[in-house]
């Protein structure tokens, strides 16, 4: 099969073409950002999702004192995610649509997308998704999957909290609805 045709096939919209030819290219993530156990000092429950913006890791309480820990891309200054939550549900190939702060912030790139987008490789919340609730409502902040690997380790989203695809199918398997999620200040 030809690789430009098959590109154009998969890319419905011309965000999913760009981020589907971008995913073509060599990309290698810094070691720091594999997942890894390193120890934490940290009192919270086991299963607990501790997110550190600043440092760009999220860790998966594993045991007292050790956790799981992932790179990340995080929200850019003013958009980021605070405080506490917890996961109010998951999905796998999660449907996407900006919200309405976004389409309004940009509406040239995001307009478009009003009606959402299906799930699957062109999908900006990539491969898995894992819901934010705070007192029972979605909040509208994820932590996703991504097309866009080369941003993990940067500030660059609109607020969620974005992962290497392989590492949020990972998290995902090990994370059930109900876990507590706390984003460090």
């Amino acid at each position: 099969m030809d690789r430009r045709w098959f590109l154009l096939t998969l890319a419905a919209t011309p965000l999913a073409f760009a981020r589907a030819e971008a995913a073509n290219k060599k990309f290698v993530l810094a070691e720091e950002y594999m997942p890894q156990l390193v120890d934490v000092d940290a009192d919270v429950a086991i299963g607990t999702i501790l997110i550190d913006p600043a440092k760009r890791f999220l860790y998966l309480v594993e045991a007292t004192g050790v956790a799981r820990r992932y790179g990340i891309g995080v929200g850019r200054a003013g958009l980021a995610f605070r405080g506490t939550a917890e996961v109010g549900r998951k999905a796998k190939w999660p449907s996407w649509r900006p919200t309405d702060n976004m389409i309004r912030r940009d509406p040239k790139k995001y307009s478009r997308y009003a009606s959402g987008m299906k799930g699957g490789p062109g999908n900006p919340l990539g491969s898995r998704a894992l819901y934010l609730y705070r007192d029972g409502r979605d909040t509208l902040y994820r932590i996703h999957g991504t097309t866009e690997p080369w941003t993990i380790g940067k500030a660059v989203s609109n607020g969620c909290i974005r992962m290497v695809n392989e590492h949020v199918e990972d998290l995902f398997d090990r994370v059930p609805v109900g876990a507590q999620v706390v984003v460090l200040q």
